[in-house]
């Protein structure tokens, strides 16, 4: 008669309250710096610039500039990825002609969604555009400025200050 050992499984390690407590701040760490970090969605003039002009889409300056801290420029720096995607799904969409008369420069009301935080986009009222927002997004009626204030599905929200259209993009959906 032989006799077989059945060998046991390896016992699990303990893990000590030491090595816990170093993987828990490594990760807070790791996630606070995450955090604090530039939002890695912002992008330079140039590349909106780029990208705007591979989609056609224009831009026009009352002053002749891109600089972002002189308020009669036209500034895409620092605009979210999020709104140039935006723009140019809102071009493809459309098929209207965009041209885009306000960016990031200062000059506009601040705000956590904001020109200057990268979230808004002003165009030219053009009647193609204004037809095809207005048959396009539900009215969800009057913004405190008095604008009429037009939803998408996506939640991006434009408003008809008169002579602009001013939009939000909280997503890249138009």
């Amino acid at each position: 008669m032989t006799s077989s050992t059945t060998a046991l499984p390896a016992r699990p390690r303990r893990t000590t309250r030491r090595a816990a407590t170093a993987a828990a701040a490594a990760l807070a760490g790791l996630v606070g710096s995450l955090a604090l970090a530039a939002p890695a969605s912002a992008v330079t003039q140039a590349s909106a610039e780029t990208q705007f002009r591979a989609a056609g889409i224009t831009w026009t300056s009352s002053g002749g500039c891109t600089d972002r801290t002189v308020s009669t420029c036209t500034s895409f720096d620092g605009l979210r990825q999020t709104s140039v995607d935006g723009a140019i799904t809102l071009k493809r969409a459309s098929g209207c002609a965009l041209t885009i008369t306000g960016g990031t420069e200062t000059g506009h009301a601040g705000g956590t969604y904001s020109h200057s935080a990268g979230y808004k986009l002003d165009f030219s009222r053009t009647s193609c555009l204004t037809s095809w927002v207005q048959r396009t997004y539900t009215y969800v009626g009057q913004r405190s400025d008095g604008a009429a204030l037009y939803r998408a599905a996506s939640g991006n929200e434009y408003a008809d200050e008169g002579n602009h259209w001013d939009v939000t993009y909280y997503t890249c959906g138009c």
